[in-house]
Parts: C-alpha cells; sequence; structure tokens
C-alpha cells in the first residue's frame, strides 16, 4: 500500500506493507511509480516508509520474473527525472532495492539506526547497472564496492559521514527541510537537477535560458532590493 498526503506543496509518498519491512512487490513498484508521477505538481517529494523502516529491499515471494526489474527501472527513472527534488526519509532498514529507492533521490535525511545496504551478493542477484554507478557516485568509489562485492552494512552515521545522506534526523526533519526547498524556484531546481543527472548540453541550455527569462527571476531580484521573501511561481 502507498500512502499519498499533501503537505502544502510538498507532497509525501509512504511504502506501508509493515509486515514485509516495507518490501517491495510488482504492485506495489507500480502503484509508487504512478504516485511518483502524479506528484509532479508539487515543489518537493518526500518518500519514506511506515511502521520504522524505509524499505528492507525487494519482496522475494514476489518478484519473480522480468516484470519486476522491469518495473523497479522505472520507478528509479521517475524519481530521478521528477522536475522538482525528491528528499527520501530513511530510517530502519534501506536494503537492497532500498538502498536503490534512496540513492534514486535527490537528497537524503536518515536516522542514525538506518541502514543502508546491497546484500544481492548472500542470494546471488545484481542490481543494474545504474544503480551500481549511481551507489558509487554518491557514496564513493571504497564504501559502493564494500556494499556490492562484500555486502557491508552502512549504518546512518557513517552515511552521513561519507555524504550519501545530507542530514541526520527523522521524518519531521525531512518534512522541514522539504517545506524550505518548496519555497525556492523551481526553474533554477529544475535546471540544476538536470545538469547533477548528466541530461544533455542541449537540454540544460534550454532550461537555463529559460530561468534566465522568467518571471521568476524579476521576482527574486526585485525580492532582494526589497528585502523580502520571493514569492516563486515556476514561470
Amino acid at each position: 500500500m502507498i500512502h499519498r498526503e499533501r503537505r502544502g506543496d510538498v507532497a509525501v509518498l509512504t511504502i506501508d506493507r509493515q509486515e514485509r519491512r516495507n518490501a517491495l512487490d510488482l504492485d506495489t513498484v507500480r502503484v509508487l511509480n504512478e504516485s511518483v508521477r502524479d506528484s509532479h505538481d508539487a515543489r518537493c517529494l518526500v518518500l519514506t516508509g511506515a511502521g520504522g523502516h524505509f524499505c528492507a529491499g525487494a519482496d522475494l515471494g514476489g518478484v519473480e520474473g522480468e516484470h519486476f526489474v522491469e518495473a523497479l527501472r522505472n520507478l528509479l527513472l521517475s524519481l530521478t527525472s521528477a522536475p522538482h527534488p525528491v528528499v527520501a526519509a530513511i530510517d530502519g532498514a534501506a536494503l537492497g532495492a532500498g538502498t536503490q529507492l534512496a540513492v534514486a533521490c535527490d537528497l537524503r535525511v536518515a536516522a542514525p539506526a538506518a541502514k543502508f545496504g546491497i546484500p544481492a551478493a548472500k542470494l546471488g542477484l545484481m542490481v543494474d547497472h545504474w544503480s551500481v554507478q549511481r551507489l558509487r557516485a554518491l557514496a564513493g568509489e571504497g564504501p559502493a564496492r564494500a556494499m556490492l562485492l562484500a555486502a557491508e552494512v552502512l549504518g546512518g552515521e557513517d552515511a552521513h559521514r561519507l555524504g550519501l545522506v545530507q542530514r541526520l534526523g527523522d521524518l519531521d526533519a525531512a518534512l522541514a527541510w522539504a517545506t524550505e526547498i518548496a519555497a525556492l524556484a523551481p526553474l533554477s531546481i529544475a535546471g540544476h537537477k538536470l545538469a547533477l543527472n548528466g541530461a544533455p548540453r542541449e537540454e540544460f541550455q534550454a532550461a537555463f535560458d529559460r530561468a534566465w527569462a522568467s518571471e521568476d527571476l524579476a521576482e527574486g531580484m526585485a525580492a532582494f532590493r526589497e528585502r523580502r521573501t520571493p514569492q516563486f511561481r515556476g514561470r
């Protein structure tokens, strides 16, 4: 089950399969993907899990065949390609597909007790090439190798120290940060996200030109001169 909630300009999606520590089956992945796509009118999205865990990975009783792998890949791409920032609020287990979800998000807030890991080598599985490269880019070469080749688990505090996690805290901390982010200029954020995700130069240049010609730029400059908080509208 996926719970959807709106808190002003912030959309909140909660994975709720507590009896399986929020492990993902095919139906959950598909519904979550639809929910991510349906949140595109938000200024920021927070992804979390219910009952003290983020996501304990793939539910091995419900991932037979190629359909799950394809659906998970589509979900990861939806998270990375969303025009707004996506913040993962992580507590407890974020293992296997849970770590894949976490690294697909733009920013991560985690409790010290959070656990990141890719135990694929304990099961004879592999994660996709994109997830390997994304984990290496965010956690660093050494930690990524330990997680993928030795199935080591990384705690929340160590993940924060390494930069995989940007802030230590709970869901409330993630929501507070998301609310701050939602007040920033959407066109600026969307353009920077394109560059961070390696978009083609032409696509980035179009976003750059749009931001520099936007009403939001005029509003930002006026607010700076008038010493007030800008009201950005994404146009």
